[in-house]
């Protein structure tokens, strides 16, 4: 089996893995790097299939639905096989309607936790992580007598932490090479913790409480676990969680009746006026129809602030605004605080100062802390590891043994 690490041996971000074995290939995620200005055709890897018809590459295996992992799917031919998680898929699918560069990935193979399946020369096992991701997963592809472990995106303290300790207690015997991703390497020392999800959860308590206004919360809708905890320390601190139209379609695609949805006590369902444009514009008045049950409309936004938790973006700024519902209120940050160093960041900080609304971190990372990193090195056990999904490859020789450096565009024998 030979690899090709298109994009990720020195960067996190753009993920793309291109693996060969008798002849057919397989691409093993297809990202779109952190710092792209755009989501451009151009940015795609050089793999002959991607655009026109190739009988040797079978398809793309998607770990996980985040933008650095599957967004460069927008550009490839529609015909192309994708497999993915099934509630990952569904996710994909709800939010395509409101996404600029929106993705629906083609049918494909369905991961599923522990269950292997052939496609082609390769046999396939998904592996469900704790991740910030929903429904995400590693994979243990195995050909030609070797077995490469692809980590992709994973954690130990999120609200699944069991996963990770599955891992570390079952994991599989014989792993040739470990693709491991090293997010934390260079934010975090050995000895350093990132919260858990709880933690978190306590922290948003006491800031909720410590406000006198609305509670506007920063926080990607397709995060389910800050989703869960959101709702969590809503409740427990005497506040409604107000989402919008989108957010309730995500969190309605997961099919979990255990993750909050807009019908729920203690939820309420806010529609922006940029949103109530896109449906008319789009005539998809029936999204509406089937999560209005606890709607809020905007005359009482001011009268609800002081008991509530928006789950807010930019496109309910002119509404708050008109409403006077900002008096007293604070921005919860609950994002990689990188972002706030782009364009959009600057642009939302600048807005909270002119708005004199306080806006502070409160978040933590979905990423394994170097700590973790280690145990689930340790428990695989590969003969090497091969850094991935990293800015910091040269770290790993102090944390893991045997590692074998690889760069972009390298193809190599497993």
């Amino acid at each position: 089996m030979r690899i090709c690490i298109h994009r990720g041996a020195h960067q996190i971000g753009g993920s793309c893995v291109e693996l060969e074995a008798q002849g057919k290939r397989l691409l093993v995620d297809l990202g779109l790097p952190l710092d792209a200005k755009e989501n451009s055709p151009d940015l795609l890897p050089t793999v002959p299939g991607l655009i026109e018809p190739s009988d040797d590459l079978l398809g793309v295996v998607i770990s996980h639905g985040h933008q650095d992992h599957y967004q460069l799917l927008a550009h490839v031919r529609p015909d192309l096989p994708v497999a993915m998680g099934a509630a990952g898929r569904r996710i994909l699918e709800a939010a395509s309607p409101w996404m600029r560069d929106p993705v629906v990935p083609s049918a494909g193979p369905v991961l599923e936790d522990r269950t292997a399946f052939v496609w082609g020369p390769f046999t396939i096992t998904p592996y469900l992580v704790d991740h910030s991701a929903y429904d995400g997963y590693a994979l243990l592809i195995e050909a030609d007598g070797r077995k490469v472990f692809y980590s992709g995106d994973f954690r130990g303290h999120g609200r699944t932490p069991w996963r990770f300790q599955r891992i570390l207690e079952e994991p599989p015997s014989g792993v040739d090479v470990l693709l491991m991703e090293g997010s934390s390497l260079g934010r975090l020392g050995m000895d350093e913790t990132f919260d858990t999800e709880a933690e978190l959860e306590g922290n948003m308590i006491q800031a909720f409480k410590a406000t006198e206004g609305l509670a506007l919360v920063c926080a990607s809708a397709q995060n389910i676990d800050r989703m869960v905890t959101l709702f969590r320390a809503a409740k427990r601190s005497r506040r409604k969680l107000i989402i919008d139209l989108y957010s309730a379609l995500i969190l309605e695609a997961t099919c979990n009746p255990g993750i909050p949805q807009s019908h729920w006590d203690g939820v309420g369902l806010y529609v922006p006026d940029y949103q109530m444009k896109q449906i008319r514009r789009n005539k998809r008045s029936e999204l509406l129809d089937r999560h209005k049950g606890h709607r809020v409309f905007p005359g009482q936004l001011a009268k609800i602030a002081p008991h509530s938790v928006l789950l807010f973006r930019t496109i309910h700024q002119k509404d708050l605004e008109a409403q006077g519902a900002l008096e007293g209120a604070r921005i919860f940050y609950s994002l990689w605080e990188g972002y706030l160093k782009q364009e959009s960041g600057m642009e939302l900080q600048a807005w909270a100062e002119a708005s004199n609304v306080p806006l502070e971190p409160l978040h933590t990372s979905g990423h394994a802390r170097p700590a973790d990193l280690k145990r689930f090195a340790e428990a695989l056990n590969p003969r090497v590891v091969v850094p991935i999904h990293t800015f910091l490859p040269e770290a790993y020789d102090q944390i893991f043994p045997r590692i074998e450096w690889h760069r972009d565009g390298d193809l190599w024998i497993a």
